[in-house]
């Protein structure tokens, strides 16, 4: 299995996690590249960094991120490897373990829940921003706000009815707006 394919499957399982927003192989202000990181309700994020040998694993522990955890992204961090790559007592404090077995995930140790600190919560904000930022510049010269909106379009072209279903903005759930609940 390849590295990228390893990505592609953290994401798929960060989406099973419900993770509602998810991203891949993004650069953020710290110098952390996640290979998947996504977020749940609250801003809760679930970071999945793939190895897919020892050596990468080895090099991965002595990023500035990785020695100063404080400066790291993930409120929940796991590692993704194919199997017996890493053995559970050389993981970081709090970090899961994830194998990629039989083509499926399967969780060998869960994180845990609280890992991300305010420093980690800056960096995942301009994470999030710059991604944003590259979206907005891709359908430019329409802002993102109107992108958005598209739906009050698709209403306005329909005689003022949204077509059949669509659900108002204003109905539609957004899990990330509700408030944090205690892990």
């Amino acid at each position: 299995m390849t590295h990228p394919q390893l990505v592609e499957k953290a994401v798929r399982w960060l989406r099973s996690y419900r993770c509602g927003v998810v991203l891949s192989e993004q650069a953020c202000a710290s110098g952390e590249m996640p290979d998947a990181i996504g977020w749940k309700q609250a801003c809760h994020s679930v970071l999945v960094e793939c190895k897919i040998s020892r050596a990468d694993f080895l090099a991965d522990r002595e990023k500035l991120f990785r020695q100063k955890p404080e400066r790291g992204v993930g409120s929940e961090r796991f590692y993704l490897t194919p199997p017996a790559l890493i053995k559970l007592e050389e993981l970081p404090i709090g970090w899961g373990l994830l194998e990629h077995r039989r083509g499926h995930i399967e969780m060998l140790r869960p994180s845990a829940k609280n890992l991300r600190t305010a420093v980690g919560f800056r960096y995942e904000m301009n994470l999030l921003l710059s991604s944003l930022r590259r979206v907005e510049v891709r359908i430019e010269p329409q802002s993102i706000t109107d992108f958005l909106k598209w739906k009050n379009r698709m209403a306005e072209y329909n005689r003022g009815t949204l077509p059949e279903g669509l659900t108002p903005a204003e109905d539609e759930m957004n899990g990330f707006l509700e408030p944090e609940v205690p892990c």
